[in-house]
């Protein structure tokens, strides 16, 4: 049986991490075809295809995620 390897997260480079107020998100990418995202406050994790995170990306780079107000 082989084993399943564990996430390796790293923390965003935009991340102003500040022990009073801990919130940054985590991405693991280091399992193949997976990529786990996690939030610093709750620790909960979220688990995309790498296709779905492929989608994902592409379209945060053209502002289909931005907030209007």
């Amino acid at each position: 049986m082989t084993a399943v390897p564990e996430f390796e997260f790293r923390t965003s480079s935009a991340c102003q991490y500040n022990n009073n107020d801990p919130r940054c998100v985590e991405v693991a990418t280091n399992v193949p075809g997976k990529v786990a995202v996690r939030s610093t406050v709750t620790g909960r994790t979220v688990e995309f295809t790498a296709d779905e995170w492929t989608d994902f990306l592409g379209g945060a780079k053209l502002g289909e995620f931005d907030v209007t107000a």
